[in-house]
C-alpha cells in the first residue's frame, strides 16, 4: 500500500465560489485570488512532503488507482472559553462548528493535488474529512491506495 501524508499549516480553508466579470461584453468567470494562492500553498505542502520520499515525475499516484482521502481540519479553542469547556474541546466531546464548510475544504484540497498526487480526483473512492479543536489551526491531510479492490 502506497501513502503519503502532509501537514498544511495554515487556518482551514475553504473553495470560494467562481467570481464574474464582463470584458467587451463577454462575461467571463475566474477563481478568487485567495482561493488560488491557497492551493498553491497546499500543492506546495504536499510536493515538500513527497519529495522526501521519492523524486517525482508526474503523480505519485498512477491513473485508475483507487485512493482513500482523509482530510482533518484543525481549528483553535478560543481564548474566551472556560477551562471545563476547553477541556471538553481538547478531548473531542465539543466539535467546531464554524466555517468553513467541510465540502469546501475537500473541494479546495482536492482540486489543488489534481495533476500532482492523483491524474484525476476521480480516483478518489473514499473520502473522510472531519473538524476538531487543537493547539493551532492546521489541517492534516492523508493519501493512501485501496488496495484488494477491483476497479475500472
Amino acid at each position: 500500500m502506497k501513502s503519503i501524508s502532509f501537514t498544511v499549516d495554515e487556518a482551514p480553508a475553504g473553495k470560494k465560489r467562481p467570481k464574474f466579470t464582463t470584458i467587451g461584453g463577454y462575461a467571463r468567470s475566474y477563481t478568487p485570488a485567495d482561493t488560488l494562492n491557497h492551493e498553491q500553498y497546499v500543492k506546495a505542502c504536499f510536493l515538500q512532503s513527497a519529495r522526501k520520499k521519492i523524486p517525482l515525475k508526474g503523480p505519485l499516484f498512477p491513473a485508475k488507482t483507487p485512493l482513500a482521502v482523509r482530510i482533518t481540519c484543525y481549528y483553535p479553542i478560543p481564548k474566551s472559553t472556560s477551562i471545563r469547556r476547553s477541556e471538553q474541546m481538547a478531548a473531542g466531546e465539543i466539535l467546531p462548528v464554524v466555517k468553513p464548510d467541510l465540502d469546501n475544504v475537500a473541494k479546495l484540497i482536492l482540486d489543488a493535488l489534481n495533476g500532482v498526487a492523483w491524474h484525476d480526483d476521480n480516483q478518489i473512492a473514499r473520502l473522510e474529512i472531519s473538524k476538531v479543536y487543537g493547539d493551532k489551526p492546521h489541517t492534516d491531510v492523508e493519501i493512501e491506495t485501496i488496495e484488494g479492490v477491483n476497479h475500472e
